[in-house]
């Protein structure tokens, strides 16, 4: 048994029009929109590729501040 993805796109046209999902899923019938779902895969690509990019920027921040907390104590150290 193969698992297949739902895509966010396929429960959109099942939710604005059971007939349409039908169309697409089982006939096979194309989309007349193709060129504007094409720019939302390309968006989404995007989009996913920003949020990882945040994602990794964050984690570095986490670790340079514990970098320079741990310098801090380092240094506070010295002293006690």
């Amino acid at each position: 048994m193969t698992r297949e993805w739902i895509r966010a796109s396929e429960i959109g046209t099942y939710a604005y029009c059971a007939r349409a999902w039908w169309l697409q899923a089982v006939r096979g019938v194309s989309s007349r929109n193709i060129p504007a779902q094409q720019r939302g895969v390309r968006y989404h690509a995007r989009h996913g590729r920003d949020v990882a990019r945040a994602h990794r920027l964050y984690t570095l921040g986490l670790i340079l501040l514990s970098l320079g907390l741990l310098l801090l104590a380092m240094g506070m150290w010295r002293y006690v």
